[in-house]
């Protein structure tokens, strides 16, 4: 590490200075299309690797989701109309 040889200020500023903030500026707008389109062709390429179920298992699937929403509606309806008497009860006796 010792024996490396850094380069002398006055290039370092060289190098600097053709780098002018319109260059960047420039730079900036011709990769922008890229920088927006890459995650879109990563997501494209993602999404055709997926394993899509059949017909058939999304049906499936899809009843499996409804009958679970369905109790779970009786379920918190029945919470409701216990919470709803306790409040009733509750305000029969303050009164």
């Amino acid at each position: 590490m010792a024996d490396e040889k850094k380069a002398p200020a006055s290039q370092k500023t060289a190098v600097q200075a053709k780098t002018s903030g319109w260059d960047k500026f420039v730079g900036f707008c011709k990769r922008l299309p890229a920088t927006i389109a890459r995650p879109f062709k990563d997501m494209y390429f993602e999404l055709k690797r997926v394993t899509w179920p059949t017909k058939r298992k999304l049906i499936i699937y899809s009843v499996i989701v409804l009958v679970f929403m369905l109790v779970m509606g009786i379920i918190i309806g029945l919470f409701d109309l216990g919470a709803s008497a306790l409040v009733r009860a509750l305000g029969s006796v303050a009164s």
